[in-house]
């Protein structure tokens, strides 16, 4: 497969992830192709690549939280939180400010039909609220 039949898989599996995010999400069409969209107050992006031939993945990120004091407990808070989910990668991020907290889910995602592929990518997405909710004083 050539460089542009892969770019190509990418592009098809990135409208597909739109039309299945758009039935729940307003979704934005970024310049590079990527998606964007904001679920309650955490901001998401998606991303397709093909690793191999026939692989073509979906990346989903999520910023679950971004510049939170890191009080010496936020730490452990998100190790066990992130040892619950069954969805995704929950990382955090030291920085001058704080940390950031992520959560990120790849997956091969070729031949899902819609509703599939939407219940998916909403179940990433949600789970990524709920983190925010739990580590974020109200």
């Amino acid at each position: 497969m050539s460089h542009d039949e892969g770019a190509a898989a990418a592009r098809e599996l990135l409208d597909a992830a739109r039309t299945a995010l758009e039935r729940y999400q307003d979704v934005k069409v970024d310049d590079d192709g990527s998606l964007t969209f904001q679920h309650a107050d955490v901001p998401c992006a998606v991303q397709a690549v093909e690793l191999a031939e026939g692989l073509a993945m979906l990346s989903l990120t999520c910023v679950v939280a971004w510049d939170v004091p890191d009080d010496g407990e936020l730490a452990e808070r998100v190790a066990s939180r992130a040892g619950q989910g069954l969805f995704g990668t929950l990382g955090l991020v030291r920085t001058e400010r704080g940390a950031d907290v992520t959560l990120r889910y790849a997956f091969p995602a070729a031949g899902l039909d819609t509703m599939p592929l939407g219940t998916l990518l909403m179940l990433v997405v949600s789970a990524a609220s709920q983190v925010r909710g739990e580590l974020l004083p109200a």
